[in-house]
């Protein structure tokens, strides 16, 4: 029941969080950022799992492993983008967030022109002539 102690770390950030937020609200901040990133450190075993689990399903199916990391790394920036763009939001700094945000997306769409390609290519093979 590991989302308990998730859950418990965010309810007990969150109340500190507002206790010292009228005074202190730097202090308040970094409470937030550190809370969210030690969330984030102890889902990274989890995603390690989940990537190498789909990486022995892409294996046993045949599909190019280059086609499996080209997507595993759009969802990583997808994620990153949004996690970035949620502190910086929490601080305050709507801007840069919308900023962040569509870095991730132009990275996203940057990737994914080659796997765009290839489906065009197989559509078009697919079609009569």
């Amino acid at each position: 029941m590991e989302i308990i102690q998730v859950v418990g770390l965010g309810l007990i950030s969150t109340i500190l969080i507002l206790i010292i937020k009228e005074q202190k609200p730097i202090f308040a901040f970094l409470l937030t950022a550190s809370t969210s990133i030690l969330i984030f450190l102890f889902l990274i075993g989890k995603i390690d799992t989940v990537i190498r689990e789909l990486e022995n399903m892409a294996e046993s199916a045949g599909v190019q492993m280059i086609y499996l990391k080209t997507i595993l790394k759009i969802i990583g920036i997808a994620y990153i983008a949004e996690f970035g763009s949620q502190i910086v939001r929490d601080a305050g700094q709507e801007s840069i967030a919308s900023k962040i945000e569509l870095a991730g997306k132009v990275l996203i769409m940057v990737l994914a022109i080659p796997i765009i390609g290839i489906i065009i290519e197989t559509v078009m093979k697919l079609l009569p002539t």
